[in-house]
């Protein structure tokens, strides 16, 4: 029992955020829904920025918390937020396109849903509510900018080889608020070079602060190792793609919370 506790005590020490990541419940109305919750690892100031991360088709995956983990090692809360409610986790693809497809038909449901993640982040004591921003992947990355597209007030949005379409687009300037940031996979079959036209169309539209970077080489998942390594089959993991990608997250969160 002593040598556990010491194990633990150490692990505290070299590895404070994660000892202090916590599932959390929180509410869409009547919907009970179970996040992550990752405070920052570190001591610069009382309240601090904050990274919401909104996940891929599978609901909330070791994935999402590894880059919430990694968020905090850079100074940020990080939040994983849950999209389809406690305990609503497909159990296989089919499952996962039937369920992601509710939320990418209506803006509404998936806007309601996403801003009561964010509600639940800004009660949080140690949240500095002027320093938001949001990552989403693959299907989270299409949430992530349906919550540009309310003019939340985050003053960043990063979507990583997510879908750009949208049933409600923004058809005026002014309306979104946050930076946008989109990271596509060059030749990502899942989204098409049409797709992307009408993406960039709507946001000149708005007149955003946005850019859109092509990785080449890179298909659909290409953040995820999960997705294999043939992207002849549309979906694959790229490492450079990957990294390169992270690191201009990384540079946008330096820039956007340096105003």
């Amino acid at each position: 029992m002593k040598i556990l506790q010491k194990i633990f005590l150490l692990a505290l020490f070299i590895f404070p955020s994660i000892a202090k990541a916590q599932t959390v419940t929180y509410h869409d109305g009547d919907v009970e829904l179970e996040g992550y919750w990752v405070p920052a690892d570190c001591q610069i100031q009382v309240t601090k920025p904050t990274v919401l991360i909104i996940h891929q088709w599978m609901g909330v995956t070791e994935n999402e918390k590894m880059r919430a983990n990694m968020l905090a090692k850079e100074c940020y809360n990080a939040f994983v937020v849950d999209m389809y409610g406690k305990g609503v986790r497909p159990a296989n693809t089919d499952e996962a396109g039937k369920l992601a497809t509710q939320y990418k038909s209506d803006s509404g449901l998936a806007r309601k849903r996403i801003t009561a993640a964010l509600d639940y982040v800004l009660k949080q004591p140690d949240v500095d509510a002027d320093k938001i921003a949001v990552f989403g992947y693959c299907f989270g990355g299409t949430m992530a900018l349906e919550l540009a597209r309310t003019g939340a007030p985050v003053q960043g949005v990063v979507s990583f080889h997510g879908g750009l379409s949208t049933p409600a687009p923004v058809t005026q300037p002014g309306i979104i608020k946050a930076a946008v940031r989109a990271h596509h996979g060059a030749d990502d079959p899942l989204v098409p070079p049409a797709e992307v036209q009408i993406f960039e169309e709507e946001m000149k539209t708005a007149q955003a602060d946005w850019t859109l970077t092509p990785y080449p080489g890179a298909v659909h998942s290409f953040t995820q190792k999960e997705a294999g390594d043939d992207p002849s089959k549309g979906v694959a993991y790229n490492e450079e793609a990957d990294k390169k990608s992270w690191t201009n997250a990384l540079e946008f969160l330096k820039e956007i919370f340096a105003k």
